[in-house]
């Protein structure tokens, strides 16, 4: 199953790489670490299969990981279904967007019980992820959206940084603080 998940992941990577390429294209050198988010949490994902293959396991990666997954993958979600809303146009692509960001979420919480994070992985993963929203929302470098949502794109900003916060919170809840979540079943 990991390797098919490596394989998945990795493939929607190179994807996810080319799907930016435009906007790549037009952006400063030094943003470009920042721009292509979704690529980038499915890179960091495939890095944390790729060292499970190998019975490892890297806690700094793994932070990456999850908190971006969860992220990129819901904020793609509510764009794509808010461009439908607001009467955008939308066709297959957005659809697939749909899809495959929710299954980057989804992978993100179903994979939390196996990972190996502390909280100054979070600490780091939370600077990061913050710097990424500044770079987005105040200097302009965030992942294109529909031209229906930009009278928005203020709001998307706010949104999106309080997303950050929320996947960081629930990385902390239900992985660095799982001892104190288990379930007792009665015997």
């Amino acid at each position: 199953m990991l390797w098919v998940l490596l394989l998945i992941n990795g493939g929607g990577t190179l994807y996810g790489f080319y799907w930016y390429e435009g906007q790549l294209a037009q952006t400063p050198v030094y943003f470009l670490p920042f721009v292509p988010d979704s690529p980038t949490a499915s890179l960091f994902f495939t890095g944390v299969l790729a060292a499970f293959l190998l019975r490892k396991h890297i806690g700094l990666l793994e932070a990456f990981a999850a908190v971006t997954l969860i992220k990129y993958g819901i904020w793609a979600v509510v764009m794509n279904l808010g461009a439908d809303l607001m009467g955008g146009p939308v066709n297959w692509q957005n659809y697939m967007l749909i899809a495959s960001h929710f299954g980057m979420a989804l992978q993100a919480v179903l994979f939390l019980p196996y990972y190996r994070i502390k909280p100054w992985h979070l600490a780091v993963v939370g600077i990061w992820t913050v710097h990424n929203d500044i770079i987005d929302y105040v200097y302009g470098m965030h992942p294109w959206v529909s031209p229906a949502m930009m009278p928005y794109i203020d709001t998307i900003g706010y949104f999106t940084f309080w997303l950050g916060l929320a996947a960081i919170a629930v990385v902390y809840i239900f992985n660095v603080r799982h001892h104190r979540y288990r379930l007792s079943l009665p015997r």
